[in-house]
């Protein structure tokens, strides 16, 4: 029995051709469910996004959240989605997001389901603003062009973290049979119980975020050019009513990709971090229309690379820590300035991720507000900016070093809309100092210290010699001790979060939440250098971070990278083992 024609003729045709070896890879294992909710290529069978496995996840979370609340019939759910679309299969996310919502509907729950291709920061404001149980967004963000994702968020307004990721998985495995009507998604739209919440998010998001605009006069007159490209995403429209929305001239749209476009045709990956490769065409376009500044959201607009013409010509990409510590500056100086807020400074709060630069304990230590870091995931940055402002203090900004911006308190996850139109009153603001962002970035490493970032990773297909690599840090000098040296760069203490060590706690005990099932060890060393070596939740990697912290006054810039070369250096040589261990390094 065919419910869809085009993955039912990809199943078929592997039957005759008697393909076992296909047949295992679409049928032999379930797609994953954990705390990003699912990612994986569109295409047939389990292992797979459609319209089949939609079904069953939406089913299994919607159980879940029956469970979890008394009032799931009264408060409802929200589904956003993006613009991906995948021929072959006839998946795609609007069509993903409309059987969602037919199974909650079925059930007798309310959906508010956008009418259109949103950004992925929507759907947690709507979820807060509406104060609903939950929310689903249909996006892979800036994966390849066959991907699809279905990200999951919580009543709290932040994503999922354990144990409900085990939960809903659990709910999945028991509620796998389609429910009558599962797949009519025409249903819905003669239903009562469906809302269309964009054009009320489309007024209220963009009010809110002028909360965080101060120099409204500066923005109407500044001169500053601005050059904007959305990869073929759903930025565009959104950055456009943003910069309305601060008495910003609209920045330059980069034509060739401001129109969403499923097939990405322009850039190899639709990833703004893989740098100059996806800004070719902004470059260009910016050279044309003289404008010294580009903005670049990836395809869901929750992350955003900024580029600034250099005097001499040539273009700087800020790398995620330049941005974090720029926009954490920014941020701190508009409070300071306009603290309209009652709050002191000891209830002020920012947070960044474990393996994100340390450039904002440094301002906090320095003016005397508070710095905390989290797990790696803006999850985690995000379930803990609420229980603070649970607690009536003010969490200003929390960033992570993969280009994730969290600028305004009413989204509690990176957004890459409300970053980009802050990005640009900060550098509007600064031309009326004649100060380009790269001069207050040095500004702010001479103020606060220099802290000098150097990030890579190498590819492993086999999980064994990933285990083995880790092992042997835990037995590097001898049975249970870990390295005392790193080349010639002594070790001065050890953060295990796999087995929950810490050689600086009295108890020896972590304070992080650990994780068995991940790797993950920092090291420090006794030259103020940090590195943390990970594995990827998504990717078949081995990433590091690596970071030299110096004190203000310390200035010799040169002389601090060539230092933190040298450390990177000998983590590569003595403690990957690139050679032995047969890894593929990060090709440019």
């Amino acid at each position: 029995y065919q419910q869809n024609p085009k993955t039912y003729a990809i199943v078929k045709q592997l039957l005759a051709e008697g393909n076992a070896g296909e047949l295992q890879k679409y049928f032999g294992s379930r797609m994953e469910f954990g705390t990003a909710g699912l990612r994986a290529a569109m295409g047939a069978g389990i292992s797979h996004m459609n319209d089949l496995t939609i079904i069953q996840t939406t089913q299994g979370f919607c159980r879940y959240l029956e469970k979890n609340f008394s009032d799931l019939k009264k408060r409802g759910v929200v589904i956003g989605f993006d613009a991906r679309a995948h021929l072959s299969s006839g998946g795609s996310s609007k069509r993903f997001a409309r059987l969602a919502a037919n199974t909650f509907i079925s059930q007798g729950v309310p959906v508010y389901l956008f009418s259109d291709i949103i950004p992925t920061p929507f759907v947690p404001y709507t979820v807060t603003h509406l104060k609903l149980c939950a929310g689903i967004m249909v996006t892979a963000s800036h994966n390849p062009k066959q991907d699809n994702g279905y990200k999951v968020y919580w009543e709290n307004g932040a994503q999922i973290i354990s144990p409900h990721d085990k939960g809903i998985s659990q709910a999945i495995e028991q509620n796998q049979e389609p429910w009558p009507q599962a797949w009519d998604d025409k249903l819905i739209d003669s239903n009562p119980l469906l809302h269309d919440p964009y054009a009320m998010v489309n007024k209220e998001y963009f009010k809110d975020i002028q909360k965080q605009c101060f120099y409204r006069n500066i923005n109407k007159e500044t001169n500053l050019k601005f050059v904007h490209t959305s990869v073929h995403g759903v930025g565009h429209k959104f950055v456009q009513l943003a910069f309305k929305a601060f008495d910003l001239s609209p920045p330059f749209a980069v034509p060739e990709q401001k129109d969403p476009d499923p097939d990405f045709p322009t850039v190899k990956y639709p990833n703004p971090e893989e740098g100059k490769g996806v800004l070719t065409l902004s470059f260009a376009l910016a050279e044309k229309d003289g404008a010294r500044i580009i903005l670049a959201n990836d395809p869901d607009a929750d992350r955003l690379a900024v580029a600034e013409k250099q005097e001499s010509g040539e273009w700087k990409v800020f790398s995620g820590n330049e941005l974090g510590a720029l926009l954490g500056w920014w941020i701190f100086t508009c409070w300071k300035n306009n603290s309209r807020d009652t709050c002191a400074i000891k209830d002020v709060y920012m947070l960044s991720s474990t393996v994100s630069s340390k450039i904002l304990r440094a301002i906090a230590l320095k003016e005397g507000f508070h710095f905390e870091e989290t797990l790696t995931g803006f999850k985690w940055m995000g379930n803990r900016a609420k229980q603070l402002m649970d607690q009536g203090k003010a969490v200003l900004f929390a960033f992570e070093e993969a280009i994730g911006y969290m600028c305004c308190p009413a989204v509690l996850d990176k957004d890459g809309v409300s970053a980009a139109v802050i990005t640009a009153e900060m550098a509007s603001f600064l031309a009326t100092r004649n100060l380009s962002l790269s001069q207050q970035l040095k500004a702010v490493y001479d103020e606060y210290g220099f802290h000098i970032t150097k990030a890579s990773y190498f590819i492993c297909h086999d999980p064994k010699v990933i285990q083995q690599l880790f092992d042997d840090l835990r037995n590097f000098d001898g049975k249970n001790t870990y390295p005392k040296f790193c080349g010639r760069f002594k070790v001065s203490g050890i953060r295990d979060l796999t087995t929950g060590y810490d050689s600086s706690q009295p108890d020896q005990k972590a304070i992080l939440p650990t994780s068995k099932s991940s790797q993950m060890i920092t090291f420090t060393f006794a030259n103020g250098g940090v590195a943390t070596m990970r594995t990827s939740g998504t990717e078949p990697k081995i990433k590091y971070y690596s970071e030299l912290c110096a004190p203000p006054g310390n200035s010799d810039v040169e002389q601090l990278k060539k230092e933190l070369d040298e450390l990177v250096n000998a983590l590569e040589k003595h403690f990957f083992q690139p050679e032995k261990n047969k890894l593929q390094r990060q090709t440019e």
